[in-house]
């Protein structure tokens, strides 16, 4: 009775701020569900609601709600060539400069690859929507890499902003992970003279070089559709890109922190002067989330699916290491916990999965927001000491 009684009468300040469930709900829509469940137990407390992106699926509406500004639509080509509507934002930047804010899932997601091998899908739609930028005359580039389904060492991109591609016999090849097999030297003489000018802030989860056993292909490409036995071959092609573009351009990238971010994207952007940023830092800075955490009584985060990689860049854990030097203890709500016991309690004070063990899939994926909802208000009971 006493908890009951101290629970209305003191302030509550609840920070919300998870990332999206990707595949499954925004993550505004999972921040609403988390909402509704605190109320539930705590009906008068003072909510700030702030949904978080790292750089991937869901980074452009995040984004367009912090910084402000419109947003376009263009027709590219997707992944797999066949022609999509990609949205993407205008927003304010530095020095009342406009910025273009580019969501790479937008034009290379998985839902553009179709029936397409990987080794036929290009990132070039990424390329010619940077190009339309310019076209438009803006110079200041925010992409965020996450959510590509190419795995073409950003061929395409280059090559649709001038790079040319050639084989032994001097034509050009297609810009694909398949045609990086024929390549024999690359040319910048047609290279977009206006990129020179540019400022690319690039922001991603992932922070693997470009090429080797922490490279995009290793790491990532089989979950792309790379059969496994042809993993060495294909990071040797885009090894052999890289040292072409990179002895062509003068620069090296290939080994820069991000380089294998989005198949190779980061690769090919910082080659063009990009700057790399872990993209869960950059959109908390841009959302101004210290200043939520610093006034909050509790945190509530919360991701998809939650395992060892929450510990590298992704939003869940980026919020609860801002919360922990504020001394603000974080719940942490995701449809499935898969952390070893010492990793759960490193940095959250509560670990509590959405999904119950025993429900399938689609029948967790249907009701998830109900089941955020309830794991929401009992988290509220874990804190103030009803459970």
């Amino acid at each position: 009775m006493l908890n009951h009684v101290l629970k209305r009468k003191l302030p509550k300040r609840i920070a919300i701020a998870p990332d999206a469930y990707k595949g499954c709900l925004s993550a505004d829509a999972v921040a609403c569900a988390m909402q509704e469940g605190v109320l539930r137990e705590l009906p008068g407390a003072e909510l700030r609601s702030m949904p978080m992106a790292d750089g991937g699926e869901g980074s452009l509406d995040i984004l367009l709600t912090a910084l402000g500004g419109e947003r376009h639509s263009i027709e590219l080509p997707g992944a797999g060539g066949s022609r999509l509507r990609a949205d993407w934002g205008l927003t304010p930047g530095q020095n009342g400069e406009a910025q273009a804010v580019i969501e790479v899932a937008q034009v290379v997601g998985s839902a553009s690859a179709g029936d397409t091998e990987v080794e036929r899908r290009s990132s070039e739609g990424v390329g010619m929507l940077l190009r339309h930028g310019l076209d438009q005359g803006i110079r200041h580039f925010l992409i965020c890499l996450g959510g590509s389904c190419a795995n073409d060492g950003g061929a395409g991109l280059l090559s649709a902003l001038g790079l040319r591609m050639l084989n032994a016999a001097g034509l050009e090849i297609s810009p694909d992970l398949d045609g990086l097999g024929g390549l024999a030297g690359v040319e910048a003489d047609s290279l977009d003279h206006r990129l020179a000018s540019c400022r690319i802030d690039l922001l991603s989860d992932v922070s693997n070089p470009l090429c080797g056993s922490q490279g995009a292909t290793v790491m990532y490409g089989p979950q792309k559709g790379v059969p496994i036995d042809r993993v060495p071959e294909y990071d040797a092609r885009l090894r052999h890109f890289a040292s072409l573009c990179e002895e062509c351009l003068g620069i090296a990238a290939a080994d820069r922190p991000g380089a294998g971010a989005a198949g190779g994207l980061g690769f090919a952007l910082q080659l063009l002067g990009g700057s790399f940023h872990a993209g869960a830092s950059m959109i908390a800075d841009l959302l101004g989330l210290d200043a939520a955490l610093k006034k909050a009584d509790l945190v509530l985060t919360g991701e998809g699916r939650s395992d060892a990689q929450t510990f590298f860049g992704k939003v869940a854990y980026e919020v609860a290491l801002r919360a922990s030097r504020f001394g603000v203890p974080v719940a942490l709500i995701s449809g499935c916990i898969a952390m070893d016991e010492d990793d759960r309690w490193r940095i959250f004070n509560q670990a509590l999965a959405a999904t119950p063990k025993s429900m399938p899939l689609e029948e967790a994926l249907s009701q998830a927001p109900a089941l955020i909802a309830d794991t929401a208000d009992r988290a509220a009971k874990i804190w103030i000491g009803g459970e």
